[in-house]
Formats: C-alpha cells, sequence, structure tokens
C-alpha cells in the first residue's frame, strides 16, 4: 500500500493542533559586574549566577497553570506527529478541544489583566526585596537595584510578553514550485535546491505516515493496559472495600475515550473494551462490596483487558494500517 493514499486519508481524518503559551517569566541573567564584581575573578567553572527570579513565584502561577492544563489538554487528546511536527487531532475531539482551549485562553486574558493590575505594587515589592537582600550579600546594593528595576519592561510592553495561541494545521505534503511562482531573478541553481527540498520533505512526510498510525494504535493499546495495571493497585489498597466508584468511573470514561481518538479502527480493542463495558460496568461500586463474587469477577475482568491489551500492542497492525486507508478511501469516493 503506498503512503501517499494513507496520507491523503489521514489528512481527512483529523488535523495538526499547536499551542503556544507564553508569558513574562520574571527572571534576570546576572553577570558579574551586576554585584559589583571583576569578571575577570569569576570562574564559570566553579561559579555561576546564573537566572534569578525577580517576582515570588506565586505572582506567575496563574500562567503556570493555564500553560500546564493546555499542553496537558492536547497531550490527552491528540497524538505527537512525526517527532514534534505537531499533534494529530482526531475529527472527533477537534470541537471538544478547541472549545476548551477557547476557556483556557479566556482564563489566560483574565490572569494576565489581573497582573497587570498589580504590576507596579510588585515592581515595588521586588525592589524592595531585593534592595534587603541585596544589603547583606554585596557591598554596593544599590547596584544589584537598579539592575533589578531596569529588567522589569515598562507596562505598555508587557503585551509583547503574553501570547495564548491556537493554530490548526492541514497535513500536506510540499509540492514543487510552480514555474508561476518563481520570479526571473531567481537562479537556477537556487530553484533546483527548492525542488530538492520540496520532495525531500514530502518523501519524509509519506514515509512517516505508516509508523504515526501504527504508533497511535500502539499506544492506545498501552494506555489501556496501564490503566487497568493502576485501577487493580487501587482496588488492592483501597480505604472502601477494594471497589470505588471513582475507580469504575474512570474506566468508563476511558472506554469513551478511546472511541474517540480510535481514528485508526482498531477493532480488535473495541471489542474488548465494550465486552468489559457491558460485563462489568454495568453496576456501581456499591454493588462489587455487597459481593464478593463478582468483585472477583471484576478484578479477573480487568487484569484479562490489561494481559490482552499488552499482547495487542506487541502484534504487527498492518492489517489497521491497511483497512484504515481502504476505509477512509471509501469515505472519500462515497461523499464526493
Amino acid at each position: 500500500m503506498q503512503n501517499q493514499p494513507l496520507l491523503d486519508v489521514l489528512t481527512r481524518e483529523g488535523v495538526l493542533i499547536s499551542v503556544s503559551v507564553r508569558y513574562w517569566r520574571a527572571a534576570k541573567k546576572l553577570k558579574p559586574e551586576d554585584l559589583g564584581l571583576d569578571p575577570d575573578d569569576i570562574t564559570d567553572r566553579l561559579i555561576s549566577l546564573g537566572h534569578k527570579k525577580l517576582l515570588p513565584r506565586e505572582a506567575l502561577a496563574p500562567f503556570a497553570i493555564i500553560e500546564s492544563r493546555a499542553h496537558a489538554l492536547v497531550e490527552a487528546c491528540a497524538f505527537p506527529f512525526l517527532n514534534g511536527l505537531g499533534h494529530f487531532l482526531p475529527n472527533t475531539k477537534l470541537e471538544e478541544v478547541t472549545g476548551r482551549l477557547r476557556e483556557l485562553e479566556r482564563e489566560f486574558i483574565g490572569a494576565q489583566a489581573a497582573f497587570m493590575r498589580s504590576y507596579a505594587q510588585l515592581r515595588r515589592q521586588a525592589s524592595q526585596d531585593w534592595r534587603d537582600a541585596a544589603v547583606k550579600l554585596v557591598q554596593e546594593p544599590e547596584r544589584v537595584v537598579a539592575t533589578i528595576e531596569a529588567s522589569f519592561p515598562a507596562p505598555e510592553q508587557m503585551g509583547k510578553y503574553f501570547t495564548f495561541a491556537t493554530q490548526l494545521f492541514q497535513i500536506r505534503a510540499p509540492e514543487n514550485l510552480d514555474a508561476e511562482l518563481i520570479t526571473l531573478g531567481d537562479q537556477q541553481q537556487v530553484i533546483a535546491a527548492r525542488a530538492r527540498a520540496a520532495q525531500q520533505a514530502s518523501a519524509q512526510i509519506t514515509a512517516g505516515v505508516d509508523g504515526f498510525v501504527r504508533d497511535c494504535v500502539a499506544s492506545l493499546r498501552e494506555q489501556t493496559a496501564r490503566l487497568c495495571t493502576e485501577m487493580l493497585q487501587s482496588m488492592s489498597v483501597g480505604k472502601t472495600d477494594g471497589v470505588h466508584q471513582k475507580t469504575l468511573n474512570r474506566l468508563t470514561k476511558f472506554i469513551d475515550q478511546f472511541k474517540q481518538l480510535n481514528f485508526a479502527g482498531d477493532q480488535d480493542l473495541t471489542a474488548q473494551l465494550e465486552y468489559v463495558r457491558r460485563a462489568f460496568l454495568g453496576r456501581t461500586a456499591e454493588d462489587y462490596r455487597d459481593d464478593t463474587r463478582a468483585q472477583e469477577r471484576l478484578q479477573s475482568g480487568i487484569r484479562q483487558l490489561a494481559d490482552t491489551a499488552l499482547e495487542l500492542a506487541k502484534q504487527d497492525t498492518t492489517e489497521i494500517v491497511e483497512r484504515f486507508g481502504r476505509m477512509g478511501a471509501r469515505r472519500f469516493h462515497l461523499a464526493a
């Protein structure tokens, strides 16, 4: 099976997503002269002044939390594509993820506004804190304070340090430049170099698509096994007779999530998960706590699911990849 048709199918099944969260880190790399020291007296091999915080950690904590949540969301709902080129987000998760990212962006804008309202006070407090520390550490504390104060951007310039951006890309291998796009001033060797670069990039992307789909299938199978192992551990040390409703809900949520992320159509694992849902997730944790034999069957079923998922993760997935390509091609022709 050729990889270019497979790339076309993958393109129709989802998009690449990239989320960038930038905010002022309030850090200053101190130099020896900032402390009134002679640079010749400082050896980097033994002493490193490094980056120092201009503000207390809690002043920027809201941005760190939002950044962490944004990246965690993408990591949970998308697959790394070709060594970090982007994250592949299936169409089934597109609305949910972009909606949540819009909420996080609004939180980010609100946090930025709150930070700017307190910015002047934070600067004054930072100057005083550094002054108190410098008096105890160096002979020329005013030099240190002046360096710190100069490291704070002016309020009107702060906007450029804050960005929350979500970008969606369509997966597409580059093509050669059309002759009409090449100006008369371009030299022949430049034209040839561009053509070679486009061909190499196209070959790299199309060659990696097959492996990408295989990795996505294996990743979901490994996640299933890992979740089951964690559930069994939780049951063995549980404080409520071994079975907690949160543990059952976690598996239910995972099965629903799997259905949305299973763009490649892993029928084997789908069948296993649906069996577990029917056989074990129709009862509450309280029901299980009142029935020892039911608890044993539940643990046995989860253990079997873990073993099966691990075994599937080791298997060759050529059939799944080829079926995915044919399935997508059929949907494309029917839509046309």
